[in-house]
């Protein structure tokens, strides 16, 4: 629920996932930030619990991952050190903004509750067409929320493709009833 109004959402993580997602430095981490901030965008930093980090569910719902680089012997950081790497970061490069950095669009960037809903019809959507086995799922989801999510849609263009799932899901049921 904490994520639901954002607009830009980016994780911290140590390690690598089997399916890798866009992974920023802290200094791209902290362009996004500001780059999002002049657009007006609401951002969410996740940083993960000290003992375990953040979990793959949590990681997939982040438009990019961060990560900190530290010696070969600590691969992590602690919560308190992370945290203030980052926000060093975004405080240098706010300082280091000269120029206007809001970017003018046509429609709002989609929240994480609206992109979240998308998701959740997809899904049901690729299940109703057997085209997504919910006993088997592989990677299909995980791959596809990689795909949308580095797109970053904007409030229309989720819109426009929840439209085209609902049609999806007529013309579905239609041929089923025939």
């Amino acid at each position: 629920k904490a994520l639901n109004d954002s607009h830009l959402i980016i994780g911290t993580s140590a390690r690598n996932r089997r399916i890798p997602w866009p992974n920023l430095s802290p200094k791209e981490c902290a362009k996004q930030v500001v780059k999002s901030f002049g657009t007006g965008e609401t951002v969410s930093l996740v940083f993960g619990r000290e003992s375990m980090g953040l979990t793959n569910d949590e990681l997939q719902k982040c438009h990019f991952h961060v990560n900190i680089p530290t010696g070969v012997a600590y691969s992590s950081l602690n919560l308190g050190m992370a945290v203030q790497v980052i926000c060093y970061e975004i405080f240098q490069a706010m300082a280091d903004t000269d120029q206007d950095v809001s970017v003018e669009w046509d429609m709002p960037k989609a929240t994480a509750s609206s992109i979240e809903l998308f998701f959740s019809h997809l899904e049901s959507t690729l299940i109703d067409l057997d085209f997504l086995d919910p006993e088997n799922p592989r990677q299909l989801m995980t791959r596809l929320r990689r795909l949308f999510n580095r797109v970053r849609m904007d409030q229309m263009e989720v819109n426009i493709l929840r439209g085209f799932l609902n049609k999806i899901n007529q013309l579905n049921k239609k041929q089923k009833l025939s």
